[in-house]
């Protein structure tokens, strides 16, 4: 191969300390934000709360036999237009749409990068600090030697996880989205997936309670007793394991009793949502960022006024700030000035970058305001994300823990993105609105003859919505509807 020197103009994103906080505020939901504006104001005095500022009066001012009091307001008025030069050194628009995955999201102290340093980290302290789910995958994460398309490819499928570990969105569609952040093939996809798979806690990025099972069950040393029979009873008889048809079972399989019940008892010392380890006893309570309401017969969009407390700049210590001092006092007014204008943008940012995602969702999603989850259209990431001008992934992230009031109840935002099915004719409807329709037919079934998957096919057929048989099976299991067979024996 010859070798050769080449010169190249490209251009790459710098991730200032500025922009990272940026980005960082627009991903918080909203009980986080609220404590990184406390943390900020506790730590930057140049910031002070709105309802906290009442005029003082001059006896509340420092005073000296020479009249201090006018001194500081003179000096406050002679520094205005130093501090307007330092304001407009600072962007009216961040550019908080950029890769994410260049950022280590950590809300405690980064783990360790490096073999020697994950030797000594207290892996009991990590998971007794709070630390969620997602933040432990990424730590691990942090330990292994992936490449970076790799790497992101792992980030992306984190997103896509529970509390409880599995995922939330099938393979295609995660696969769409990181397709879009780069040249990746499915088979990769599935390669980072399987790595992940060998993550802490045991049985995570399943897709379903049985692959979560499965994946325990294959930790399990092969000389395990009775580790074959669960399986058995896993792979082949998971329908009638989970109705307890336990007869049929033994017919089919033939198994002794004793072996059934060994391997029953294998099975239940499996952990059914191993994500739970790392949920929070605590309550949490989901706060609107955006109320939505029918005026006039239009939908209207806000920002919750109450998410935040407003914050402004102390103008006595900006007045303190001389231009050409460069003591040490001034340089730190200076700097915590700067900082606070930074965070008071972002915080502008992050508002108008939820107003507009917010505003185009209700935009797509008029018939669900109106109708119910039976009239959700198909909506995908990347639709908003063309509209609004932005990156998929910042759509994504920016709807994640941040949610919308409205007339039907308290939602996330990534409630009304959902996959669709394409008919032969070039409609769409949305998995939600199929998922709703089954939810309905069956609630309105005759209990002495439950409708079978085939039937509730042939329905939703007549209603122009094409679905193969096990589409159905997959959203009953979704919805934890059991087979009609189960159905008519539970009346």
């Amino acid at each position: 191969m010859k070798q050769s020197l080449q010169l190249k103009l490209s251009q790459q994103l710098t991730m200032t300390p500025q922009l990272q906080q940026a980005i960082k505020l627009l991903q918080l939901s909203t009980l986080d934000l609220q404590l990184e504006i406390q943390q900020a104001i506790e730590s930057n005095p140049l910031l002070e709360l709105e309802e906290d500022f009442a005029e003082t009066e001059d006896t509340d001012l420092p005073r000296s036999s020479e009249g201090s009091t006018n001194s500081l307001e003179q000096e406050a008025l002679d520094s205005q237009s130093q501090t307007n030069e330092w304001d407009s050194s600072i962007p009216d628009e961040l550019p908080v749409d950029t890769q994410w995955e260049d950022l280590l999201p950590s809300a405690s102290s980064p783990p360790p990068s490096t073999a020697e340093g994950a030797a000594e980290y207290d892996y009991a302290q990590q998971g007794a600090a709070d630390t969620t789910l997602q933040e432990h995958l990424l730590w691990q994460l942090n330990l292994t030697r992936w490449s970076e398309v790799d790497r992101m490819i792992a980030v992306t499928l984190i997103d896509y996880t529970d509390e409880n570990g599995r995922l939330t969105a099938d393979l295609e569609e995660i696969y769409e989205v990181v397709a879009d952040e780069a040249d990746v093939d499915f088979d990769e996809l599935i390669a980072v997936l399987h790595g992940l798979q060998q993550f802490e806690p045991t049985g995570v990025f399943a897709k379903d309670l049985q692959e979560c099972l499965l994946l325990q069950l294959r930790q399990l040393a092969e000389d395990t007793p009775h580790r074959d029979i669960a399986h058995l009873l896993l792979t082949r008889y998971m329908a009638q394991f989970g109705a307890g048809d336990y007869k049929q079972i033994l017919r089919r399989a033939r198994l002794t009793e004793d072996q059934l019940k060994a391997g029953i008892s294998l099975i239940q010392t499996l952990d059914p949502n191993p994500g739970l380890t790392f949920h929070s006893a605590s309550t949490e309570y989901a706060i609107p960022d955006v109320f939505v309401s029918k005026r006039e017969g239009r939908w209207v969009v806000e920002m919750n006024p109450d998410i935040a407390p407003r914050l402004r700049i102390n103008d006595l210590y900006a007045g303190m700030i001389q231009r050409a001092d460069n003591s040490e006092q001034n340089t730190y007014l200076k700097d915590n000035l700067q900082e606070a204008r930074w965070f008071l943008k972002s915080l502008l940012s992050r508002n108008e970058t939820l107003m507009k995602v917010a505003s185009k969702i209700v935009e797509h999603q008029r018939a669900f305001l109106e109708l119910g989850e039976v009239a959700m259209r198909p909506l995908i990431l990347s639709e908003i994300a063309e509209q609004v001008e932005m990156h998929e992934s910042t759509i994504s992230r920016a709807t994640t823990n941040k949610y919308m009031h409205t007339p039907r109840g308290v939602f996330e935002l990534k409630y009304f993105f959902s996959s669709h099915v394409s008919n032969d004719d070039g409609s769409e409807h949305s998995s939600t609105a199929i998922k709703a329709l089954i939810k309905q037919m069956v609630s309105n079934e005759d209990a002495r003859k439950p409708l079978s998957d085939s039937k509730i096919v042939a329905l939703l057929a007549k209603e122009n919505i094409i679905v193969a048989r096990r589409t159905i099976a997959k959203y009953r299991d979704i919805l934890q509807i059991p087979p009609s067979n189960e159905r008519k024996r539970l009346v």
